[in-house]
Formats: structure tokens, C-alpha cells, sequence
């Protein structure tokens, strides 16, 4: 458990976020969020509770919120569409999912584990899924509903790309340039330095499969000067 001057710092990077004073601006406790919200009617999540708690300072509970209830938030941003006071409880949401990646809370790391593969799957290829990939049994991180779906997976799998991107084989994959871009754009936005704090294994997988792709990048640019 943290303590609450550490709590306070993690409040304090919240409000310091030059987002936040554009997306909390009071609450007249209308409830008109959270009744349109549809987390709401699912999981013991509030987007009025979040602006309660943001909004008068409840430094306490607002880490607890961000142990569980900030995950459930479908980013829809409906909350935000309906306030009659301008508020966006999703982009309030929004930012604290990203101290708490950024500070690597438990939490963080068991809601973006199951989507480990599909980071590894963009980053070495450009595209996160080919409909090849979707079987009954692929994704048990998922969840058991991914069984249901196992009679429509044909007009799954040609409703994702064209007819000519259908197999992993034929998967479309970005150039080596393009790869470098990429890669470089992660680091200095701070993406690769997040996931290196929510799954050190991957990032190391990743990190070498980067510095392949620099080698190999570095090496066609001799080719090209000295044809």
C-alpha cells in the first residue's frame, strides 16, 4: 500500500496534466454521465464518481480507483458528448491510466498483458492481426467468450482485409524504413519506456528485434551508396 504522500504525488502528476483543466471544469452531480454510460451498466464503475473524486481532492480514493475502476471505462467518450458542464470523465480516465502505466501499477500490467502479443505482432510485422490468427484456441487470455465465436470465423476472417492480405504468409508488412520511423517514434514518445515498465520480457524481445531491423536498415543504406 502506498503511502499518502505517495499518493499525493501521483494526484498531483494527474492534475498537472495540460489536459486536465480542459477536461474537468466542475459538476453540478447531475448523474447524466453515468446514466448514459455504458460501463455503467456492466461493472461497478461511475464516470461521476471519478469527476466527484478528481473534483474535490480525494486523493485517497482516487488511487484506489485506479486500482480497478479506471479499466473499466470503454473510452467512448459518451460522458463526455452528454455533460452539461463540459466535462469528460473518459479523458479524466484517459489520463490516469497513463500514470498509472506510467508509475507501473499492478493493475495496469494485468489489464495490457493479454494484449502482449498483439504489440509483438505490430511491431515486427505493421499489422496487429491476420485472420488466420483467430481460432477457437488462439487467445485464452481473452476470456471464454472468444469460444463464441467460432462459427462465424470465416466471415471473420474475410471481413479484416482484403482478399490478397488473408494468411499471416501474405500479411502485409511495412518497409525497413518505414520500420526504422516507427520505432524511433515509440522511443521518443516514451511507448517502448512504458512497456518496458509493464512487461520487461517483452520490451527485451522487442528491443533486439529493433536493433535487427536498425542493423539490417543501416546495411541497405551502404548498398544504396555504393551502387
Amino acid at each position: 500500500m502506498a503511502t499518502y504522500a505517495e499518493m499525493q504525488d501521483i494526484f498531483n502528476e494527474i492534475t498537472q496534466d495540460f489536459r486536465y483543466d480542459h477536461e474537468l471544469n466542475g459538476c453540478l452531480n447531475c448523474g447524466i454521465c453515468t446514466a448514459t454510460c455504458p460501463s455503467a451498466h456492466f461493472y461497478d464503475y461511475s464516470p461521476r464518481e471519478i469527476v466527484q473524486l478528481l473534483w474535490t481532492e480525494n486523493v485517497e480514493q482516487v488511487y484506489n480507483a485506479m486500482q480497478e475502476k479506471i479499466w473499466a471505462c470503454a473510452q467512448c467518450m459518451t460522458c463526455a458528448a452528454r455533460c452539461p458542464f463540459r466535462n469528460s470523465p473518459g479523458g479524466l480516465v484517459m489520463i490516469m491510466r497513463e500514470v498509472a502505466i506510467k508509475h507501473g501499477f499492478e493493475s495496469a500490467k494485468q489489464v495490457l498483458r493479454p494484449f502482449g502479443r498483439v504489440m509483438l505482432k505490430l511491431i515486427t510485422t505493421g499489422n496487429q492481426l491476420s485472420p488466420d490468427m483467430i481460432q477457437p484456441d488462439a487467445f485464452p487470455d481473452w476470456g471464454p467468450n472468444i469460444q463464441k465465436v467460432e462459427g462465424d470465423l470465416q466471415t471473420l476472417r474475410n471481413a479484416i482485409p482484403v482478399k490478397t492480405l488473408q494468411t499471416v504468409e501474405t500479411a502485409w508488412e511495412v518497409s525497413l524504413k518505414t520500420s526504422v520511423e516507427m520505432y524511433t517514434i515509440w522511443e521518443m514518445t516514451g511507448v517502448l519506456s512504458s512497456l518496458e515498465t509493464m512487461d520487461e520480457n517483452l520490451y527485451d524481445v522487442i528491443e533486439d528485434f529493433i536493433d535487427e531491423k536498425r542493423e539490417d536498415y543501416e546495411d541497405w543504406l551502404e548498398e544504396q551508396e555504393e551502387d
